[in-house]
């Protein structure tokens, strides 16, 4: 059964999921991709408090229809892509949930130890039925500077599914199968 987990993320909430936690995520989360994270890793400023909140790596696809946005598809992209910036986004915008595929690298799993934050690992290949999570799209910034796909969404969901795979005791879901995949290629290596 997936823990609840409700925006406002606080380390309080988050210190006690741990890897392997079904979680279900409800509020505010906020969607970007590449460029929002190395502007935000560089000093710019954010337009939205990013403190105790979540950041989905996703460029959602949207239609414009009835003057609102709306949310068609919103699959993870691959996370480790924003490994040179994330430790640094989480540690000085305080954010305490990244969500993705794939994983993340050794420095973002030290700042999610630090800092209290934890890495939620989406399903690939199942943007229509997460997209169907998003109850509706807040706002979207940089829209104009970074085009649709990696401009900043600010989104409302409701149950938002994952499986949490760092924690922030410093277990790593990843780090555990990369680790066991060595020891059997080794073993098959050997025979």
């Amino acid at each position: 059964m997936a823990k609840n987990l409700e925006y406002p993320f606080t380390s309080s909430k988050v210190r006690e999921l741990k890897v392997g936690d079904l979680v279900s995520l409800s509020g505010r989360i906020l969607a970007g991709r590449d460029r929002l994270h190395k502007f935000l890793a560089e000093g710019g400023k954010s337009p939205i408090d990013l403190k105790d909140g979540a950041i989905y790596h996703c460029g959602p696809i949207v239609v414009r229809k009835d003057s609102a946005w709306h949310v068609v598809a919103a699959g993870p992209t691959t996370s480790i892509r924003e490994e040179p910036y994330m430790a640094g986004i989480i540690e000085r915008q305080h954010v305490r949930v990244i969500i993705g595929k794939g994983g993340m690298g050794e420095t973002t799993r030290q700042a999610c130890v630090r800092q209290g934050c934890v890495y939620i690992h989406a399903v690939g290949g199942a943007a229509v039925l997460l997209g169907q999570k998003i109850q509706r799209v807040e706002r979207v910034h940089f829209l104009r500077e970074f085009g649709p796909a990696e401009a900043l969404w600010e989104l409302t969901v409701q149950g938002l599914e994952g499986v949490v795979t760092m924690d922030t005791h410093g277990r790593s879901l990843h780090r555990r199968i990369r680790a066991s995949s060595k020891r059997a290629l080794a073993r098959l290596a050997e025979d």
